[in-house]
């Protein structure tokens, strides 16, 4: 199993039809397609109204591949960017992700690291989650080792994506000291869960293409092997 995360700038009206119905096709065990928004700031998320995201898992490379080639979205979205992930450990469940990955903190894994964390929002925890994400999300702004961060939604559906140069710095924003707002953030869910189901999941990143306004920032910060 593999997931891909694609965005890409496509325009108000595109973005709209994107979000009408999530894509089924042969091999994609799930899809969740979303508006992006930027993290931190206000306590009310700004959409990107004219950037759509896809959040995929596959049975393997092969049926991400026939999935770019064919599918009517990934023509869409083809002018954006997307990331091939492999899972290393997974908190949680969600549709298309195997049971048997590891749970543990700790994972053995050299280079760049990329998190996902997906929810299905409980509506009546709406205002109490987005108030303990907002002081997470401001938090990984300045955080040592962040190549990229973004939001995304498409209610009830929430998710953030975020690239590392590695696990060692993105365990300290998730667990350390320094900076609690996450590691309180986690506590709290504990206590009051904000979803109906949610999962985090870690991953290593193996292949990298297309730009986000010019740029492809993990291609900059890491040397991208061509995907088998």
């Amino acid at each position: 199993m593999i997931a891909s995360v694609h965005i890409a700038d496509v325009g108000p009206a595109r973005a709209l039809r994107v979000l009408r119905r999530r894509p089924t096709a042969l091999g994609m065990r799930d899809a969740q397609v979303a508006s992006t928004a930027a993290l931190g700031g206000s306590l009310r998320p700004s959409p990107d109204l004219g950037r759509a995201a896809l959040v995929a898992f596959w049975d393997d490379d092969a049926a991400l591949d026939r999935f770019l080639a064919t599918h009517p979205l990934a023509a869409t979205m083809s002018g954006g960017w997307h990331v091939r992930l492999e899972p290393l450990r997974a908190f949680g469940s969600w549709p298309g992700l195997p049971d048997d990955l590891p749970r543990g903190r700790k994972v053995d894994h050299e280079g760049p690291a990329a998190v996902l964390t997906l929810g299905r929002l409980r509506l009546s925890q709406t205002t109490r989650f987005f108030r303990t994400s907002n002081k997470a999300e401001n938090a990984v702004l300045g955080a040592p080792g962040l190549i990229f961060a973004t939001a995304m939604a498409r209610p009830p559906f929430v998710a953030t994506c975020s690239l590392w140069e590695s696990s060692e710095a993105l365990s300290a924003y998730a667990y350390g000291g320094d900076r609690p707002a996450h590691p309180d953030a986690i506590a709290a869910d504990r206590v009051k869960p904000f979803h109906h189901q949610q999962a985090f999941i870690r991953f290593r990143p193996y292949a990298s293409q297309g730009s986000l306004a010019g740029r492809n920032s993990l291609a900059e910060s890491w040397l991208v092997p061509t995907a088998s």
